[in-house]
């Protein structure tokens, strides 16, 4: 079991209200369990964070509440806050939800995307391009990540925002661990993920917002069933 506790990003002049200051330090702590900074089995101590961010230790108990409701970390009597562990068998149901949510984005209060929203999602193509030739796993997961929160932006229902939400950064170490454990050929998963960025793009300029989640969804599921793939093969189970 490891003790870390990162590095900072957030300073005392940063001119961020209570609330946003919580959001902020939440988001930061879960990125780095999301990108394995802090892998399963880290203790994550209260007032190593508490110094870190500048602040005191309720703030940050209210931060590590949030994220065990979340499933990322556990406290545990005697010992403290333990990141959790994650695979692919335990948490296939949260997979499955997450294709089935995703497509509710194109029925379920759709935006339509306006100019910044298209420029963003180009910038991002091209970002993607760059990394399909030299990429690590943990450069395309923060690359995911940012994908994902932007077309989270497609729809206005607050309700299926935080579940997708929820449900994306619980299942989201699944495919950087894989990939790393099995050698996952990380320029074929690029560049199927960037032509699926494309289609998404042409999509939205055909304002077909259904066929944007059903892209989406169909990324997720797909992207699962090939971690699975990948996983029986590095585990000798494919027949």
């Amino acid at each position: 079991m490891t003790d870390v506790s990162g590095t900072n990003n957030l300073h005392d002049d940063t001119p961020l209200n209570a609330r946003d200051r919580l959001a902020a330090m939440h988001n930061e702590i879960r990125l780095r369990i999301c990108l394995l900074h802090y892998p399963p089995d880290t203790r994550l101590s209260e007032s190593k964070l508490a110094n870190e961010f500048g602040t005191s230790r309720t703030p940050i108990r209210r931060v590590l509440a949030r994220l065990e409701d979340e499933g990322l970390v556990q406290s545990i009597h005697g010992v403290g806050t333990i990141v959790t562990d994650s695979d692919i068998s335990t948490l296939e149901q949260e997979y499955r939800l997450r294709v089935a949510m995703t497509e509710l984005t194109g029925r379920l209060d759709p935006v339509t995307p306006d100019a910044a929203f298209l420029l963003q999602l180009d910038q991002l193509i091209a970002r993607g391009a760059q990394i399909i030739t030299s990429g690590t796993p943990q450069e395309f997961t923060r690359f995911d990540m940012d994908v994902f929160q932007t077309l989270l932006g497609l729809t206005s229902n607050e309700p299926l925002r935080q579940t997708l939400e929820r449900l994306y950064y619980k299942t989201k170490r699944i495919w950087l661990k894989t990939a790393i454990e099995s050698h996952l050929d990380l320029q074929a998963e690029f560049a199927i993920f960037q032509h699926e960025l494309e289609a998404i793009r042409l999509a939205l300029l055909s304002n077909d917002l259904q066929a944007v989640a059903y892209i989406q969804s169909a990324h997720v599921s797909m992207s699962f069933k090939r971690l699975q793939h990948q996983n029986r093969s590095q585990n000798g189970t494919v027949s």
